[in-house]
């Protein structure tokens, strides 16, 4: 919740750092991209420390470096600086206290009739904090400056090593039959045309909600409506989105989850679809955030309960960061190329044409997916998920 939810908040201050420093989107846009980035490079390692020496040390050290970006955004005086604290170091402790740690826990600590719902559960969790924090992130601007609510986030970033403490000690999960060790289990999805039909539809869900975390906000403001309107909206997401993973992890247990990921993406091309071709108001820019909203992190329990289905669990913390990678490639794009079209051509035309497309391709890439367990040579069984 902490962790996710004070990064949702970040494109608030996009309009306070952007005129103090000067700069354009697509500068402001680069650091948070940076960010997502290698967030995904790095999710992979820390994953794979989390599988071997457990997620509590891994959280602790990802509180002291968010913590540590976020006084350092706060007293950033040139781009170069932005881009070393909220893209180099809050990207790296996003890898080590968001999804690919706290969900390889919840992913071992329950068998395969229950994984799905209860990775649901910790996405919503995940989804609460961003509807909590963005309304309390905006307060924390009004009352006490960017800068100071930069200031008092990080502050409640360390929480997180309280929280750790329930963590504490090395994993316990005995090996699976699809890796005995993480040089198998990565040489296997490496060779899978299904991971990476899955990594690449993931890597579609990054640009759409990055795109939309970081300019939204600002999108709304170029329509001469008030900031207000975009600060509600993403706390609509997040609140919705509080209900909507726990029913795609719901979904999950009941359906297919590559049949339900492939309806995500269709039902998020409708929804943007008609967002560009009605007027922007309050009404239109709310209707977009809830139906959004109730998909907005639901790929995310998805994703990684399809990763144990096909995989096992042993080492469902590295393989999902290799997956998790995919979804920061689009990411960085969402933040980066949307600011940079809009510095170009004065328009976020383009990039919106891009989110539905993506999203089409996006549903096609996850019917085929073989979902079956694999054996220990690598190949799915005959039983199917």
């Amino acid at each position: 919740m902490i962790s996710v939810g004070t990064r949702q908040a970040f494109g608030l201050f996009l309009p306070s750092i952007s005129g103090e420093l000067h700069i354009g989107r697509g500068e402001f846009g680069f650091a948070i991209a940076l960010q997502n980035l290698l967030w995904g490079l790095l999710q992979p390692f820390t994953g794979m420390f989390a599988d071997k020496h457990g997620a509590g040390r891994v959280l602790v050290a990802g509180a002291i470096l968010y913590a540590s970006g976020l006084v350092l955004m706060a007293l950033s005086t040139s781009p170069a600086m932005l881009d070393w604290s909220a893209g180099v170091m809050i990207g790296l402790a996003l890898s080590a206290c968001s999804f690919g740690v706290v969900m390889g826990v919840v992913g071992r600590a329950f068998e395969a009739r229950r994984r799905s719902w209860a990775l649901g559960v910790a996405g919503a969790g995940g989804s609460f904090g961003q509807f909590a924090m963005l309304p309390f992130g905006q307060a924390l601007i009004l009352a006490a400056g960017w800068k100071g609510a930069l200031f008092i986030l990080a502050g409640a970033a360390m929480a997180i090593i309280i929280l750790a403490a329930a963590l504490a000690g090395k994993p316990s999960a005995p090996p699976t039959i699809a890796a005995r060790n993480v040089r198998s289990a990565l040489t296997g999805v490496m060779s899978d045309k299904a991971f990476w039909y899955l990594t690449a539809s993931f890597a579609v869900c990054g640009f759409q909600t990055v795109f939309l975390m970081i300019h939204l906000p600002v999108f709304i403001l170029d329509h001469g409506l008030p900031a207000s309107v975009g600060v509600t909206a993403l706390a609509i997401v997040g609140l919705c989105n509080t209900v909507g993973s726990y029913c795609c992890g719901m979904l999950g247990s009941r359906f297919r989850k590559k049949h339900v990921l492939a309806a995500i993406y269709l039902l998020r091309a409708l929804a943007i679809g008609a967002y560009v071709l009605l007027p922007v108001t309050p009404a239109s820019t709310y209707a977009l955030a809830t139906v959004v909203g109730m998909t907005w992190l639901g790929t995310v329990p998805l994703t990684n309960a399809l990763v144990a289905d096909m995989y096992g669990v042993r080492f469902l913390s590295t393989l999902f960061g290799v997956a998790f990678l995919g979804h920061q490639i689009g990411s960085f794009f969402g933040a980066w190329y949307g600011g940079y079209v809009f510095d170009v051509t004065g328009s976020y035309g383009i990039v919106w044409v891009l989110c539905i497309v993506t999203s089409v391709i996006a549903a096609i890439l996850c019917w085929p997916i073989d979902d079956r367990e694999r054996t220990a040579t690598g190949t799915a069984s005959t039983a199917s998920a």
